[in-house]
């Protein structure tokens, strides 16, 4: 069976339509509400959900996501934990699911172990924040079992944009600033500068994220991108509302603002985009 992000982005495309990714840590505020949390935002209409395996030492990420990751290791979140979490989210949902991890956390599982248990388990990609792309410790699966998502920042030079590309599967992830994770109230000028500059080294998706939080924000960004990424502001929200019954519905609400705005802002921004 095709990949199902590759199978989403195909369809998004055939659609004229930009998609949403929702970003959690899984294991906040317990493994069992996090699947809780997956079928809201997919009641809410996401596209692709990106679940964290929470870490101790998340350089790359702002208060909100250090404090998920805080949340999900007090519950007890562990890498099989959030293994057996996407086994009961696939029991409901059938969504693109990509998995966002430090290196430690898969260094001590195994990486070929990881791999085939998330394959297994039902994820369809791999996005690890501190694997150089001049790396390979993943072992080179002829079967493909995970796509490897692969990083492109502000700062990387074309020359290194299109050696990224040469190795990336799935989408290729655009950081929108520099830093760590986090809402911000504006969003940098030079996005789609940068976008149409990856475009030029590989025909993938581009997925834009760090920052955005706001409709608004996602409908400007959904006008030039393939998808976008909403994280930060999402989680912040599980840390509000964890103990709350109602949390899924409130995930949901907040959700559904943002995926319209997505799809309005492709919609008014097609003219300017090349496929």
């Amino acid at each position: 069976m095709d990949n199902r992000i590759d199978e989403r982005f195909s369809r998004l495309r055939s659609e004229g339509a930009s998609g949403f990714m929702a970003y959690i840590t899984g294991g906040d505020p317990t493994p069992e509400r996090t699947v809780d949390v997956a079928v809201g935002l997919s009641k809410a209409g996401i596209d692709f959900l990106e679940i964290g395996i929470p870490f101790s030492d998340p350089l790359a990420d702002g208060v909100a996501n250090q404090l998920g990751a805080q949340r999900a290791l007090a519950a007890g979140t562990t890498v099989p934990k959030v293994l057996k979490t996407i086994v009961e989210i696939r029991k409901h949902l059938d969504f693109p699911i990509i998995l966002y991890s430090y290196l430690n956390p898969l260094f001590q599982y195994g990486f070929e172990r990881f791999e085939r248990d998330a394959a297994d388990a039902g994820a369809d990609g791999l996005l690890l924040l501190d694997l150089p792309p001049d790396e390979t410790l993943l072992p080179d699966a002829p079967a493909k079992l995970l796509h490897r998502i692969r990083l492109v920042a502000p700062t990387t030079s074309k020359e290194r944009i299109a050696q990224i590309a040469s190795r990336a599967e799935g989408f290729i992830y655009y950081v929108s600033q520099e830093g760590v994770t986090g809402e911000r109230e504006t969003l940098s000028q030079t996005i789609g500068e940068h976008v149409a500059m990856i475009r030029e080294e590989t025909d993938l998706p581009v997925a834009v994220g760090f920052g955005i939080s706001t409709a608004a924000q996602a409908g400007q960004v959904a006008s030039f991108a393939d998808a976008v990424v909403v994280g930060s502001a999402i989680v912040r929200r599980i840390g509000k509302f964890g103990q709350d019954e109602e949390l899924p519905r409130r995930i949901q609400e907040f959700v559904e603002p943002l995926v319209r705005a997505v799809k309005a802002g492709r919609r008014n921004g097609l003219k300017s985009v090349s496929w």
